[in-house]
Order: structure tokens, then C-alpha cells, then sequence
């Protein structure tokens, strides 16, 4: 029987030449399929790294208890203080609580592509600690701010995306200016956001002292817990005590799932084309070599090398159209650089499409199985073809 399937399906792939044309509505078609779905969920993967990747497990986030977001906490100058004193915080260089209390504005500036149309944009009051907290953060053009200055730096995702944040321009915000003394990368979300010294922005935006969150650093990644028990129990706080990867993992998930989404119902309706396309194309083969079918099985070839001849047609047209698809997707998204509404903060995240061989791979299992799927029913008419009347066929 292999020995029949593997003839049979020589001679079908020797003749696909010969009918290119209707095997292209296969190979366009899954093509499609798969650059689509690759595409879709080469977004939700860069979004979801570029944020997960700002986390690292020997750092905790501390936010007011129920909040959810920074957005959404604060804490005065006094709790800000007792969370910096707790335990499981690791030293810094200078020997003191490895903590920064940090607060987040929501700042406006234009688009670089569209200047009338403007965006929200995370400007972020850090402290010393900050940047220690971040040790993969680097200023890669310009310098640092200096405290007590209205002087920022900026991600490079923001300078990438937004116009007038370039090393030496003055952005006006809120009716104060504030100079652009720097450009900074992490690789990660920090670089969507602009960072100026927490006292300057306190004082600039009327906060007081109050800070969005209080960012430590752990003696271990399991010290958290040590830290949690110690903050919970404290009836002058109510806070949530949260590891960084599990807290930007938690602010990715809507966008995930609204792509996850998104990709499932456009593949289904695509694929459910490309079916149809796969159905008639295989259908049209089989009617096409309807004599040259039946005069193998009078010779002595079984159904089953039959069917499974067309089927293996089916898949390998389709594995080429997923290939296809693939590469399409490969050289057109991966690296592009976009910006997307975070639901979390709303304001602006700057990511890249990442393509990567897991999803690869799935397309290509999606792409097989439509292949199947559309292959199937061809292949069983093939199959079970009545041999006397297919050799009186014209």
C-alpha cells in the first residue's frame, strides 16, 4: 500500500504543472490565511513582551490596595516612607533601601507621521533609586536630568513616535516648559514613557508629595512575600504588594485577549474560504485525471492509495501556501515599530511585531489542517470512483 501511495502521489505532484492554475487558488489562498494570523498575533506578542520584559522577579511594584494600576494609586509622603522601611527590600549602592516612590502623569504630545493628531504619553517622576531599580535602562544619547531642574529624558520608543522630544527641543506641558536633555533605551515599555525628577514633577503638577506607586528592590524574589505580610499587616497601609512580571503580564491582558480575538474570527472566516477554494481546486483535479484514476484501480490500485494520494496533494499545496504566508509575514511585520493605546494606563505603548517560530509553526499547522479539511471529500470521491464508469469518461 505505500508502495501505491507513493506512485500515485509521484505522478499527481509530476502533474501539477500542468494545472498551476487552479493549484494557486490553494497556495494564494492559504497564503493569505496565514499572514493574517501571524501578523495578529505578532502584535499581541510584541505588545505583550515589550511590557512583560519591564519586569524583572527581584523587583516589586507597591500600589494603593484594590487599584489595580498605577493610574489609579497614590499614597502621601508618610506611607511612601513606611513601604521604603519594610522588610525584604535589598540595599542599594549608597547602603540604603534599594525603593523609589514614583508618580505618573498623563502628558500629550503629536504624532511624528500625523502633527494634528496627538496622543497620551507616560511622563514619569522618578527618583536616583529609579534608575538603579532599571539597571537595563541606558542613556544612550544626551545625559540625565538633574534634580530639582525641569529637564527630562526620554524612551526611545517615544522619540521614535511623537515629534518635538528630540535631545535640545522644549516641550510645553501644562504651562511649564521642560527641556529634553536626553534619550534613553531599555529595550522594554520604559522606553514609551519620559522621565523627569519625582520632586520637580510633584511640584510642577500640584501633587504635594504624593507618589502613583513605591518600586523596591527584593533581597530575593522570594522575599516578596515577606514583604507583603509585613505591609498588609500594617494598619496605617492598605496596599497590594506585586512582582513586576506579574503585574505588567496582568496590564497585558486585555489587549491579548481582544487580539487573540480578533485573530480567531478572521482566521475562521478566512480559513472557511480558503476551504471552499481548497474543495474546488482538489475537486477539479479529480475530475480532470477521472479516467487516469480509474485506470489505476483497474490495474490493481487500491481506494486507500487513491485517497490518500489526493490528500497528501491537498496538504503539501497548502503547506506551500502557508510557507508563503509566512515569509509575507516575516519581512513585512517583524520589527515594526507601532504604538497602541495601553488599557491600563491609557496612554501610548511602543512595541515591535515579533514573529517568532512558535507562530510560525502554528500557521503552518493551521494552514495543513484547512488543506485536509478541503482535500477530504476530493479524495474520498476519488476513492470510491466506480471504475467501469469512469473509463467511458471523456
Amino acid at each position: 500500500m505505500i508502495k501505491q501511495i507513493l506512485a500515485i502521489t509521484q505522478m499527481n505532484l509530476r502533474s501539477v504543472p500542468q494545472r498551476w492554475g487552479a493549484s494557486l487558488v490553494i497556495v494564494i489562498g492559504l497564503a493569505g490565511v496565514v499572514a493574517v494570523f501571524t501578523a495578529l498575533l505578532a502584535m499581541a506578542n510584541g505588545f505583550a513582551s515589550t511590557l512583560v520584559e519591564a519586569g524583572r522577579p527581584d523587583n516589586a511594584i507597591v500600589l494603593r490596595g484594590q487599584s489595580g494600576a498605577e493610574l489609579n494609586s497614590g499614597f502621601g509622603g508618610d506611607s511612601t516612607d513606611l513601604i521604603k522601611l519594610g522588610p525584604g527590600i535589598r540595599k542599594g549602592k549608597d547602603g540604603r533601601p534599594l525603593a523609589a516612590g514614583e508618580i505618573m502623569v498623563i502628558s500629550e504630545l503629536p504624532r511624528k507621521d500625523d502633527p494634528a493628531a496627538v496622543a497620551n504619553v507616560t511622563l514619569r517622576g522618578v527618583e536616583a533609586a529609579s534608575f538603579e531599580l532599571r539597571p537595563q535602562l541606558e542613556v544612550v544619547e544626551g545625559r540625565r536630568f538633574e534634580p530639582g531642574k525641569r529637564e527630562m529624558i526620554v524612551g526611545t520608543g517615544v522619540a521614535g513616535q511623537f515629534g518635538g522630544v528630540q535631545v535640545g527641543q522644549t516641550i510645553r506641558m501644562r504651562n511649564s516648559d521642560w527641556a529634553v536633555v536626553g534619550r534613553f533605551q531599555s529595550g522594554d515599555a520604559n522606553d514609551s514613557e519620559m522621565w523627569v525628577d519625582l520632586g520637580t514633577a510633584q511640584s510642577a503638577f500640584n501633587r504635594g508629595n504624593a507618589v502613583s506607586s513605591v518600586r523596591v528592590g527584593l533581597e530575593s524574589p522570594a522575599a516578596i512575600e515577606t514583604l507583603r505580610a509585613a505591609l498588609t499587616a500594617d494598619p496605617r497601609l492598605a496596599v497590594d504588594v506585586t512582582a513586576e512580571p506579574v503585574y505588567y503580564s496582568a496590564q497585558t491582558k486585555g489587549v491579548r485577549e481582544t487580539i487573540m480575538g480578533l485573530a480567531v474570527v478572521v482566521t475562521l472566516i478566512m480559513g472557511l474560504g480558503a476551504i471552499f477554494a481548497a474543495l474546488n481546486t482538489m475537486y477539479a483535479a479529480v475530475s480532470t485525471r477521472t479516467r487516469e484514476i480509474a485506470t489505476l484501480r483497474a490495474i490493481g490500485f487500491g481506494g486507500m492509495p487513491v485517497l490518500a494520494s489526493v490528500m497528501v496533494e491537498a496538504v503539501l499545496l497548502s503547506l506551500v501556501g502557508g510557507v508563503v504566508g509566512a515569509v509575507i509575514a516575516y519581512l513585512l511585520f517583524n520589527g515594526l515599530s507601532v504604538s497602541t493605546l495601553s488599557q491600563a494606563s491609557f496612554t501610548q505603548v511602543v512595541f515591535e511585531f515579533a514573529v517568532t517560530p512558535s507562530l510560525v509553526l502554528t500557521g503552518l499547522v493551521i494552514a495543513m489542517i484547512i488543506g485536509f479539511i478541503g482535500g477530504l471529500l476530493p479524495a474520498i470521491r476519488a476513492a470510491r470512483m466506480q471504475v467501469t464508469t469512469a473509463l467511458r469518461t471523456q
